[in-house]
């Protein structure tokens, strides 16, 4: 996002923590749905959301055309943040419907964080994660646009249902009906990320040939948060191929401790 879309949505995730604050699991599982729909709609109706987002069309039009559109389909919390957002300034079109994406998630999280759930939901997504990025061919079909998407959720369903939280369920058959057009193990580490930030932590993801105890993903973790100067949480998966050592991504940072690495760099400086 380009810097009025980035204050727009700090904005409006503010406003949003405030309007929700008082409120239950499920009425906010209900409204992470009602702005799924929003999505859905602004994401189909390219005309709609540029509209909706031009800010050369005055403020008043844009909310008389966003309640002209969804009241009366949503509830009045949903169409009140709708609104908001429409009353804000942002860079491109699609960077109003991140915005309304955004906060779906965000109302299906604080739903997990009502029934002290969120950690587990980090945990699961993550997993579920791990598991689309070594089993290309689920993915695929998961993804396959030319597949009614009913079908493509009761695959989901089938996977996941009676072992996950009820909001991994939900933010996994939002990405699901909703890719548009990115990769789905990228788009479900960027909800387990979503969701550690939503704790105020940071995700490490940790690449190691063998397992880590519980002991040492505690050190790395300790040490992770003292390099960053924020709380850490060690996501570990396992890879053979490394020989040894650990791969390790926090945010677009990448450190590379493996064996393989090491001998790769060794085979090159004596070939040189």
């Amino acid at each position: 996002m380009q810097f009025a879309s980035r204050e727009s949505m700090t904005a409006a995730r503010k406003a949003f923590e405030e309007q929700v604050s008082g409120a239950g699991a499920d009425p906010l599982r209900s409204l992470s749905d009602e702005l799924f729909a929003i999505a859905g709609v602004l994401h189909a109706e390219r005309v709609l959301r540029r509209h909706l987002a031009d800010p050369a069309v005055a403020e008043d039009r844009r909310r008389r055309l966003a309640d002209t559109v969804f009241g009366g389909k949503v509830s009045d919390t949903a169409l009140g943040i709708l609104q908001q957002l429409v009353s804000s300034r942002w860079s491109t079109s699609g960077d109003l419907v991140d915005a309304v994406e955004n906060l779906t998630r965000h109302a299906a999280l604080a739903a997990a964080e009502r029934d002290d759930a969120l950690s587990d939901v980090e945990d699961e997504l993550f997993r579920f994660g791990r598991v689309l990025a070594a089993e290309p061919k689920l993915q695929e079909l998961l993804t396959d646009a030319t597949k009614p998407a009913e079908g493509r959720l009761q695959l989901l369903d089938r996977l996941i249902s009676a072992k996950v939280k009820p909001a991994t369920q939900q933010l996994l058959r939002q990405v699901i009906r909703l890719p548009r057009g990115r990769g789905l193990d990228a788009l479900v580490d960027r909800l387990a990320e979503l969701a550690a930030e939503r704790r105020g932590r940071s995700v490490a993801l940790v690449r190691a040939a063998a397992p880590l105890s519980a002991e040492q993903e505690r050190r790395l973790a300790d040490v992770l948060s003292r390099i960053y100067g924020r709380a850490i949480d060690v996501q570990v998966e396992l890879d053979p191929e490394l020989l040894g050592g650990l791969v390790i991504r926090v945010g677009d940072e990448l450190i590379d401790g493996s064996v393989a690495t090491r001998l790769a760099a060794a085979g090159r400086r004596l070939s040189g």
